[in-house]
């Protein structure tokens, strides 16, 4: 019997719990776009399948030369990384020490308290308004001395509400200045909104302002795991400072530059996908459920404690949502066809229950 053991507060550490993938069901859990990459896409990853003997650019140079230019920011102030969850992770520990506190809405991406914990940093969880929204005075409220990170997640992740320009500004505005906001934009493409704005703006002008953004959704990389971050140049050296050397690689570094090539094509995919988001979203709500407006390419049905019962309703239908236990159910919007599959799904739910 071995003696070794992990660090014991492990065992409180909220689990991670990935949308589910089962043989011969369809798949509305992941916030994956439905289309894969586009064939020119595909052939630079299979090109550069022939030199996967070398090691790839631990700093991804020509990608951060790439973005840096694309939205005419220095260069300094990009970092890579692997997915933008691995940038969460890498800004907490970039930017908290033990006991520092790192505040975030909730319920919102459910990796903040993880990488939070991990840190030995403490996340404070801010509950979201009965609108389904980020309740900002709340969390400047919640600000103390030790916070140091504060994540907004615009559109936020799993409720799909956006933050609005005015409103923001507000927000950024009472932030002390020694606090990092960290606006994280995972599903920046999917926003049609004028209201909701483009996060690197307010890098420009701010110096405690970082965006977080990713080629797994919109541009359909997620099993590559490629984001990046526009931050303070300081932020950004240390970004790159504590990044796991090679974690972005090879394939994913040229897949994402041959996606910015392309990226008016795959954009256009993306009116698709809001083109069914409006759909099904008001299909829903003529169905009799609550349904907040999403800008992302999901919708959220806050169902409370019947969220796990439909899940389990929509997987006897071979369809996988994402519940979240006590609070609602996460779909993805898929393919026509998909959507439909679910509709019926979510008609035949027991009206009393929903």
């Amino acid at each position: 019997m071995s003696t070794v053991s992990p660090r014991a507060d492990l065992e409180s550490l909220p689990k991670y719990i990935p949308g589910r993938t089962i043989e011969g069901a369809i798949k509305l859990a992941s916030n994956e776009v439905p289309g894969g990459p586009l064939p020119s896409v595909a052939a630079a990853i299979a090109e550069a399948a022939a030199r996967i003997n070398r090691y790839p650019d631990t700093g991804s140079q020509v990608l951060r030369e790439r973005l840096a230019r694309d939205l005419d920011v220095p260069v300094e102030r990009v970092a890579i990384g692997c997915g933008s969850v691995s940038l969460c992770q890498q800004t907490i520990q970039a930017s908290c020490a033990p006991g520092d506190e790192v505040l975030f809405g909730w319920r919102s991406f459910e990796a903040y308290p993880i990488v939070t914990q991990v840190a030995h940093a403490v996340p404070v969880l801010v509950p979201i308004t009965e609108g389904q929204e980020l309740d900002l005075d709340a969390m400047l409220a919640a600000i103390t001395d030790r916070t140091r990170v504060i994540f907004v997640c615009n559109p936020n992740n799993p409720t799909g509400t956006a933050v609005r320009r005015a409103e923001l500004e507000r927000f950024l505005d009472a932030v002390p200045e020694r606090v990092l906001v960290v606006l994280d934009e995972a599903y920046k493409e999917f926003v049609t909104d004028p209201e909701v704005p483009d996060g690197v703006e307010f890098t420009r002008s701010r110096s405690n302002v970082m965006v977080l953004r990713t080629f797994s959704k919109a541009y359909g990389l997620a099993g590559l795991r490629v984001g990046y971050a526009v931050a303070p140049e300081a932020i950004a050296d240390a970004l790159r400072q504590v990044h796991v050397a090679f974690s972005v690689n090879m394939l994913a570094q040229v897949a994402a530059l041959a996606s910015l090539d392309a990226a008016d094509e795959l954009l256009a995919r993306c009116q698709d996908i809001v083109a069914e988001r409006g759909r099904v979203r008001d299909a829903l709500i003529a169905a009799g459920y609550q349904v907040p407006e999403t800008q992302a390419n999901f919708v959220w049905l806050p169902l409370g404690d019947q969220a796990v019962p439909f899940a389990e309703h929509a997987l006897d239908r071979k369809l996988v949502v994402r519940p979240f236990a006590g609070d609602g159910v996460r779909v993805t919007i898929g393919t026509p066809e998909e959507n439909d599959l679910f509709l019926a799904a979510a008609r035949e739910f027991p009206r009393g229950l929903s």
